[in-house]
C-alpha cells in the first residue's frame, strides 16, 4: 500500500513516480587539514541521487523476550490503540496513544510559509511509513505465560486497561526460546520452562525456521527481530571463534561456550535476510557477526534503549560542555523492581549495563580539549539496585558536579521516577519502523553506476540507542540533538529538501 502525502515537493530536483520518491542532493561537507600547526579548513560537496520506495508493507516485528515487561507492553500497546481504548483511572479516563513514540508523536520543521511562521508536519509524515496500528506482532521468550497473563504480572497498565486487552492477548503465546544460563543471572532459572533444546546450531536452525513460519502464517512482507530479553554478560572476544563471520559460524557448529543467545538470534536473522535489532546492552554484535552483516547486506542496530535517564544525560551534558562549563563528576543511581532489575543485580549482568550507560558521554567530553586536557575524563558512576516494591516505576537519581568560572562549583541534582517499559516501548516501535524505511531507501553518488543501500549497521538509529552501534572507524556521536538532526536531514535529503537551517536570514537582515 501507497501512504497518503500530506505535501508536495516542488523542485527540479524531487520528482515522484507511482513507486518512488527520486531526489538529487547536493551533500555540503568540510575538510580540515593540519599543516605546520595551522588548520587548512576546505569546503566539499558531492552530489548524490536518493530513491525511496513509497510502498509501505505489511511488516511483522518478532520480539526477543515477547513475554516480559516490554514485549506485553508493545503487544497491548498496538492492540490498544488499534481498538481505540479508553480506560479509568483514579486520575480519569485515559485514551490509547503513542506518547513517547518520535515517529508518532514528535512533529519536524519543513519550512515558513507566506507569513515567515514556522510550518510543522507529523515526523511519520517526511516519508512513507508503517503504521504501529498495523504491524503483526510475534516472538519468543525463555518463560511460556501467555501474554495476558504476563500483562498481568508485569504490572505496567492500569488494571482497567488490562481487563479489556484480556480476550486480546490470553490466545498468544511466545514461541520457545534459547536459555544458555552461563549469560544471565542464576535468578532468572525459575522463569525459564519454554526452552529450546538440543546444540547451538540447531538453535540456530529453528529460529531461522520460526522467522520463515511466521512470515509464512501471517502473510506479511518483512519481518524485523528486536531483543528485547533479559541483558547478558558481555561475551569474551576470542580469535578463531567470534572474530570473523566463518569462525562464529563453525564456534555455533561446535557449541563453543561464548557464543550467547542473542549472538544466536542475531545470526540467524541475517541468515534470513532479516534486520535485527539489540536493545540491551551485552556486546551481541562481536566481530563476527558484523562481517555477516556485511557479507549479507543485511541491517542490524544497537546497543540497548535509550529511555529516560541515559537521554537526559546525554542532553545535560552536551548543555554544559557547549556552554564551556566542566562537568567532574557525573553519580547515576537506579533501582527499579521489574525483572530487568532482577537481572541486572547480577555482577556481570550488570557490567554489561554499566559500560552502556557510561560511554554516552565520552564524545561529548572529546569535543571540548580547552575544558579536558590530555586525556582528562568526569568522575563517571553508575549504581543500579533490585528494589521489588517499586515494580516497573523506576526511580533515578543523578548529580552532576561542574567547575565553572575561576574554580567555583555547580551542583545539578535530579531524580527522575519513571515507568521504565512505557518509555522503552515507543522506542521500540521507532526502531521497527525507521530500520523498514531505510530497507526502502537506496542511493548513489555521482560517480556510481548502480544504486545501493546504506551500509548494514545502522547508525541512523543512535537517536534511541545508549550504545550506539557504528561502522568501524566512524565516530560515535552519543548529542542527543545532533542524533535527531541527523535523522531529520536524512529524511529531508530523501525529498530533495535541504538540511535544517535556523540561520533565520530573512529575519535577521535589514
Amino acid at each position: 500500500m501507497s501512504a497518503t502525502r500530506i505535501y508536495h515537493v516542488e523542485s527540479p530536483n524531487t520528482v515522484y513516480t507511482d513507486e518512488e520518491i527520486i531526489s538529487n542532493y547536493s551533500y555540503n561537507t568540510t575538510k580540515v587539514n593540519v599543516r605546520n600547526g595551522k588548520y587548512i579548513v576546505a569546503p566539499e560537496e558531492v552530489k548524490f541521487t536518493f530513491k525511496t520506495n513509497v510502498k509501505v508493507p505489511k511488516l511483522g516485528v518478532m520480539i526477543v523476550g515477547l513475554a516480559g515487561n516490554n514485549g506485553t507492553t508493545v503487544t497491548g500497546a498496538v492492540i490498544a490503540n488499534r481498538e481505540g481504548l479508553s480506560w479509568r483511572t483514579k486520575g480519569g479516563v485515559k485514551k490509547a496513544n503513542y506518547y513517547g513514540s518520535l515517529t508518532q508523536a514528535s512533529t519536524l520543521r519543513i519550512g515558513m510559509d507566506e507569513n515567515g511562521q514556522d510550518v510543522y508536519i507529523p515526523f511519520c509524515n517526511i516519508l512513507p511509513m508503517v503504521q504501529p496500528n498495523d504491524l503483526v506482532i510475534g516472538g519468543w521468550d525463555i518463560n511460556n505465560a501467555n501474554l495476558a497473563d504476563a500483562m498481568e504480572r508485569a504490572e505496567v497498565f492500569d488494571y482497567d486497561l488490562q481487563r479489556q486487552l484480556r480476550p486480546h492477548m490470553e490466545g498468544i503465546k511466545p514461541l520457545p526460546s534459547i536459555y544458555y544460563p552461563d549469560f544471565i543471572a542464576a535468578n532468572q532459572e525459575s522463569r525459564a520452562n519454554n526452552i529450546l533444546k538440543g546444540t547451538k546450531q540447531e538453535n540456530l536452525e529453528q529460529i531461522r525456521k520460526d522467522i520463515r513460519d511466521f512470515k509464512e502464517s501471517t502473510g506479511v512482507d518483512k519481518v524485523i527481530v528486536i531483543w528485547s530479553a533479559n541483558t547478558e554478560r558481555f561475551s569474551d572476544l576470542i580469535d578463531g571463534i567470534n572474530d570473523s563471520a566463518e569462525a562464529l559460524l563453525n564456534a555455533i557448529k561446535s557449541g563453543h561456550e561464548e557464543v550467547s543467545p542473542s549472538t544466536v538470534f542475531a545470526v540467524a536473522s541475517i541468515l534470513e535476510n532479516t534486520p535485527f535489532i539489540n536493545g540491551s546492552p551485552q556486546n551481541t554484535f562481536v566481530p563476527g557477526v558484523v562481517e555477516l552483516a556485511e557479507r549479507y547486506n543485511c541491517f542490524i542496530g544497537g546497543d540497548d534503549f535509550k529511555s529516560g535517564q541515559t537521554k537526559v544525560k546525554s542532553v545535560l551534558v552536551d548543555y554544559l560542555v557547549g556552554a564551556g562549563l566542566k562537568p567532574i563528576a557525573i553519580t547515576s543511581y537506579n533501582h527499579l523492581g521489574n525483572n530487568d532489575g532482577k537481572n541486572l543485580s547480577a555482577a556481570s549482568q550488570f557490567r554489561s549495563k554499566e559500560i552502556s550507560k557510561s560511554n554516552v558521554i565520552d564524545d561529548l567530553v572529546a569535543s571540548n580539549e580547552i575544558l579536558f586536557k590530555n586525556g582528562e575524563h568526569p568522575d563517571h558512576t553508575v549504581v543500579i539496585k533490585y528494589v521489588p516494591a517499586v515494580g516497573d516505576s523506576k526511580r533515578a537519581m543523578d548529580e552532576y558536579v561542574t567547575e565553572i568560572f575561576m574554580g567555583g562549583l555547580n551542583t545539578i541534582s535530579m531524580h527522575n521516577t519513571c515507568e521504565d517499559s512505557l518509555l522503552a516501548t515507543p522506542l521500540i516501535l521507532d526502531l521497527v519502523i525507521l530500520t523498514e524505511l531505510m530497507t526502502r531507501i537506496e542511493y548513489k553518488s555521482e560517480s556510481d553506476e548502480k544504486f545501493q543501500k546504506f551500509y548494514c549497521v545502522l547508525s541512523i538509529l543512535s537517536y534511541l540507542l545508549k550504545a550506539p552501534l557504528v561502522k568501524r572507524g566512524t565516530p560515535v556521536v552519543n548529542a542527543l540533538f545532533r542524533q535527531r538532526a541527523a535523522l531529520e536531514n536524512i529524511f529531508r535529503a530523501c525529498v530533495g529538501l535541504p538540511p535544517q537551517n535556523d540561520m533565520l536570514l530573512e529575519h535577521r537582515l535589514q
